[in-house]
């Protein structure tokens, strides 16, 4: 055999094998999904005392913090409620594991379309498709009603 029609077969056999592993290099795996990673929406509901109840539509964006077996999350709530009209990003956390059903807590702060920093948190189950969870906290500690609580319903 001929110098080259060894490096013809050689490169015949480098493009059959480039053809049959995909036409790319090998790439590493890629990282294991959480069910409750992305977007869920919903409903937000909130009582004051001496307020009447209301609700407005909520949305939630999880987004897993990297080493943490898929159990804490940056969390971005984009509420429409008129009372709370807020934007934020808060820390969720799934216990005791991180395939549903499990227990779901966020906490965190927000900025007070009343000039302050608010405080919230809310704990509930989060399920496959469905998360209902309380949700309370304290707006403008300065203001009367400043104490606050309701629920959240979401799901995908």
């Amino acid at each position: 055999m001929s110098r080259r029609s060894g490096n013809l077969a050689a490169l015949v056999l480098l493009s059959v094998c480039t053809v049959a592993c995909g036409g790319t290099s090998p790439s590493a795996p890629s990282a294991p999904a959480s069910f409750l990673a992305g977007t869920w929406t919903g409903t937000l509901t909130i009582e004051r005392d001496g307020e009447p109840t209301t609700s407005g539509p909520v949305t939630w964006t999880f987004d897993v913090v990297p080493d943490t077996n898929l159990q804490t999350f940056r969390t971005t709530i984009r509420s429409q409620h008129s009372w709370l009209p807020i934007t934020t990003t808060v820390t969720t956390a799934l216990t005791p594991g991180n395939t549903p059903p499990a227990r779901i807590s966020s906490q965190g702060t927000y900025p007070s379309p009343r000039g302050c920093t608010g405080t919230l948190l809310s704990v509930g189950t989060a399920e496959a498709s469905r998360i209902d969870a309380d949700f309370s906290g304290v707006d403008c500690s300065t203001l009367v009603q400043s104490t606050f609580r309701g629920r959240v319903v979401l799901s995908r």
